[in-house]
């Protein structure tokens, strides 16, 4: 089959298109004919050495799938072939066939197209998981959002407004518009305001109930400044680093604050299935009715793999960044 592949990790010119054997279904796991894909941070940083698949799984890139099931293994239910799916991977989704747990699948919302399916199940689920089984955000509750042009901003934004949530993130201006379409309350430019201190002046001096952080080190003192009392930070990637200077313990024991570090990718099958069936009852019917939409920044052509991952590495992106594989 065509598949992404890169000999050594490096810059987007080492990831090229070409052939490796298609994958074989275990009895639980269905075969799908792959017909869009799409880029999530952990694909840059596995190309560029810094993130390991985990073991078992394939050590192509792509971390969700849209397409339709030509496969379908004997211990599995509730799919056939010829359906169209949608779902969660641990690798494998840059190629034309990929495998897929049953239980991480999903049916494609709607008329969508697979096209934008594809934009659905990584940053909708990491979303999820960060706002609800993790953060366990509530009605009224005011909530920060860093990156909230990314994918995975653009997921909980949503998210977060049908939950009822107050809705504060931290975006470069350009992407300001995109953010308040989408339901935030308000957006901060972070690189000419200090975040801290206006979400400080914005809530009286309370500070937001949970922060869901892509940044990690450097926003590590201001977020524990930003949150109220019994609030929660959870970080879902380090982009900055992961070493924090000067930690003192004290501001977290006067605010009884709460920091959990959460991944999606290395979580178990079980895990991973509980996580799609609770979305897939509580927020996939939202999509039908437009509550919940997808946020398709760009279509790229599997030949052009190199400039989608350019795009995202220079943060230009608002949503996600789709890398068409099939017809």
């Amino acid at each position: 089959m065509k598949a992404v592949l890169f000999d050594e990790p490096g810059d987007p010119d080492v990831l090229y298109v070409g052939e490796c054997p298609r994958p074989v279904p275990g009895e639980e796991e269905l075969l799908v004919r792959v017909a869009a894909t799409a880029l999530n941070r952990a694909d840059t940083m596995q190309r560029r050495g810094r993130y390991d698949p985990p073991p078992g799984a394939s050590p192509i890139l792509g971390l969700e799938v849209a397409g339709v099931v030509v496969s379908v293994g004997s211990a599995c239910s509730g799919w056939q072939v010829g359906d169209t799916v949608m779902g969660l991977l641990a690798g494998g989704g840059y190629a034309e066939f990929a495998v897929l747990h049953h239980q991480h699948a999903m049916p494609v919302p709607g008329d969508l197209s697979l096209v934008s399916a594809a934009a659905i199940p990584e940053v909708f689920l990491t979303a999820f998981q960060a706002l609800f089984l993790i953060g366990h955000l509530m009605r009224d509750e005011d909530v920060l959002f860093h990156a909230g042009a990314s994918g995975v901003g653009t997921a909980a934004i949503q998210l977060a407004k049908v939950a009822g949530a107050r809705i504060f993130v931290t975006a470069s201006p350009q992407k300001h518009a995109a953010c308040y379409e989408l339901g935030a309350d308000l957006a901060i430019d972070y690189r000419a305001e200090e975040f801290a201190k206006r979400i400080e002046d914005s809530t009286g001096g309370r500070g937001v109930d949970l922060i869901v952080d892509c940044v990690g080190a450097v926003y590590f003192h201001r977020n524990v400044r930003s949150l109220a009392l019994d609030g929660r930070l959870v970080l879902i990637s380090m982009l900055s680093g992961s070493r924090v200077a000067q930690v003192d313990l004290r501001r977290l024991f006067k605010k009884r604050v709460q920091v959990t570090a959460t991944t999606l990718r290395s979580r178990s099958v079980a895990y991973k299935a509980a996580l799609v069936e609770r979305f897939a009852v509580e927020s996939l019917p939202l999509f039908a009715d437009g509550r919940l939409r997808e946020v398709v920044d760009s279509v790229v052509d599997i030949e052009d793999v190199q400039d989608a991952h350019r795009r995202m590495e220079a943060n230009e992106n608002v949503g996600k960044i789709v890398l068409k594989i099939g017809g």
